[in-house]
């Protein structure tokens, strides 16, 4: 049974910091593509940073030179560092895995609350 489980969010006052962290079972994990997407309600879910197997990262605008997306094979971790927060950067915060073995195959976590207020 395939899993991603996020975990490390909660209530951070603007300027600081979270790490989330996102564990992955059941999946040949090396081989996808990972990605940390956002969602404010009402509004779409965003991609805001991602990883591919071979290691390059891309950022959105809104999260480059604060946000580093990381990744650790051996221990099937997706991880998002989360500095200089802001009140916008509220969300739920969800992991995402794709990768093709037969066919293609496109997982989701079950989301974080990230909640930046002073």
């Amino acid at each position: 049974q395939v899993q991603l489980v996020e975990s490390g969010g909660g209530l951070v006052q603007p300027g600081g910091s979270l790490r989330l962290s996102c564990a992955a079972s059941g999946i040949t994990f090396a081989i996808g593509s990972t990605d940390w997407y956002r969602q404010i309600p009402g509004k779409q879910r965003e991609l805001i940073a991602a990883v591919s197997s071979s290691g390059g990262t891309t950022y959105a605008d809104s999260v480059i030179s604060r946000f580093t997306i990381s990744r650790d094979n051996a221990k099937r971790m997706l991880n998002l560092q989360m500095n200089n927060l802001k009140p916008e950067d509220t969300a739920v915060y969800y992991c995402n895995w794709k990768g093709y073995y037969g066919t293609q195959h496109d997982y989701w976590g079950q989301g974080t609350q990230v909640t930046v207020s002073s």
